[in-house]
């Protein structure tokens, strides 16, 4: 509980100026005093852009709730490449959706289908970058998630390239992704707690046959793993496709499955070893992490309350602002 506490207080003092002004900053990282608290209204340009999203969202949600788990890796996998600039959105044969790590990736539709509203109510004044942000939050917000506050006054990116994308791979260990979160300006307590993001959602057998059969290159499942959740997995995931077959896809979090939701039983499987990506199960090998998970286990509240700062700073990671870039008035393509 303590280590929780000092974390959540440390995360609310910084979350005025979340980049210190020394030469160690990292070069990427979250600006949240670039953007502005309702900038729509505040600069009297769309003053009712937040209600179109939530209005569109609720509607696409009643029908489909994937949205939320497909948003919020839509998210990371903009942000967490070259910052917040809907980058991710922009089409070409060698645009970030073409990475192979962008394979799968969801919920671009629902993103157009939005923009398509605002442009019609608010020509060329909502970023497609600011749209992506807020309808996460309301999706998750539906799922179970905090309403937590999204800065807005983003700009939109003007290049998107695939040789840009270094999302990790979820194979890898505890320290490998804690310098990556690192990298991004985030602390390590907004990786578990982003990590948690895997509370739903879905995730091809291709990232886990890994830990199922050949863990470390050894010819042997994981040892950590459950042995039960592991024959399990076994059955659903076999140890390589036959041809003409596509990969399966198996629930990340199988104790909330097809409904979506955002709870905290995703840390309770940590801790029983019954995570089904590696580097979730890797947060129960580190003191900090360990505690975190055994705290959010227990208190699905301290786990909102950390989800809801982290995604404010995870939203504001190297955004364009003022001049900067442009305000598309189609996301997938520059103006």
């Amino acid at each position: 509980m303590a280590i929780i506490k000092l974390f959540l207080a440390v995360a609310v003092i910084g979350a005025v100026s979340l980049i210190p002004g020394t030469a160690e900053a990292a070069v990427m990282g979250p600006s949240m005093h670039k953007l502005t608290w309702h900038f729509y209204k505040v600069y009297n340009t769309c003053e009712n852009a937040e209600n179109f999203v939530r209005h569109q969202v609720e509607k696409l949600y009643k029908n489909d709730t994937t949205i939320a788990p497909k948003l919020l890796r839509l998210l990371y996998s903009d942000c967490f490449v070259t910052g917040c600039d809907a980058s991710v959105l922009i089409e070409g044969p060698n645009s970030e959706k073409m990475a192979p790590q962008n394979r799968g990736l969801g919920a671009f539709v629902i993103i157009e289908k939005i923009k398509k509203v605002l442009e019609q109510r608010c020509p060329g004044v909502v970023s497609c970058a600011d749209i992506l942000n807020l309808a996460t939050r309301d999706a998750v917000h539906m799922a179970g998630a905090p309403s937590y506050p999204v800065f807005t006054g983003r700009r939109d990116g003007l290049t998107s390239d695939k040789q840009t994308v270094d999302l990790p791979s979820p194979s890898i260990s505890w320290d490998t992704s804690m310098a990556y979160f690192k990298s991004r300006g985030l602390d390590v307590l907004d990786m578990a707690t982003l990590l948690g993001s895997h509370s739903m959602g879905r995730t091809h057998c291709s990232h886990i046959v890994d830990r199922l059969y050949n863990f470390n290159k050894t010819g042997k499942p994981s040892p950590t793993m459950n042995k039960s959740f592991l024959s399990e997995m076994a059955k659903k995931c076999p140890p390589r496709t036959k041809k003409g077959q596509t990969d399966p896809l198996v629930y990340l979090n199988p104790d909330s499955g097809s409904n979506h939701s955002f709870t905290s039983s995703f840390y309770t499987r940590v801790l029983s070893n019954k995570s089904v990506l590696e580097v979730d199960q890797q947060l129960l090998y580190n003191d900090d992490t360990k505690q975190i998970s055994e705290e959010f286990s227990a208190s699905f509240e301290d786990f909102r309350k950390s989800f809801a700062l982290s995604m404010s700073k995870m939203g504001s990671i190297n955004v364009l602002t003022k001049n900067e870039g442009e305000i598309r008035r189609d996301c997938r393509r520059r103006n």
